[in-house]
């Protein structure tokens, strides 16, 4: 699995002219499921991306996390994670999860954060989508994990 984090002052998605999910303080997350993720994966990626202390405190440190700021979280599929460009100029996508079984893990991965956090919105799996953002700091993480870990 992986996670491209950016710390947000506001977000949005947006579905044909419409939009679908905007959050205010927290965290844009553009998640890629590989074809060898799992629930543990998820488990540990929610985990570990919720509990991170990245948002400053009264003495400007990065030491506070999404809950002692109240943040809330977009989540938005992003399948291109997975390309791999090292062969010509078009990427491959063979190794990000298949349609069925990724959608089904990004469901649960936000499952997962709703236990952390109250405000959970999400783009529209498989769908053309515009997101905009607010990025502060600017503070972008990228994550990679498994049932092993997140690194």
């Amino acid at each position: 699995m992986r996670a491209v984090l950016q710390r947000v002052a506001s977000a949005s998605v947006e579905v044909d002219g419409q939009i679908i999910g905007r959050i205010g303080k927290g965290f844009l997350i553009l998640l890629g499921v590989s074809q060898e993720d799992t629930e543990a994966a998820a488990d540990k990626m929610a985990d570990k991306i919720c509990r991170l202390r990245i948002f400053e405190d009264e003495n400007g440190k990065t030491n506070l996390s999404l809950a002692d700021v109240g943040g809330e979280i977009l989540v938005v599929s992003q399948f291109t994670l997975y390309a791999d460009c090292r062969k010509g100029n078009r990427p491959s996508f063979v190794k990000a999860g298949a349609p069925k079984e990724a959608s089904r893990l990004y469901e649960y991965f936000m499952e997962r954060c709703r236990q952390y956090v109250d405000k959970v919105e999400h783009g529209s799996f498989g769908a053309h989508m515009k997101v905009e953002l607010l990025n502060d700091g600017p503070f972008t993480l990228v994550l990679e994990g498994d049932e092993n870990g997140i690194h």
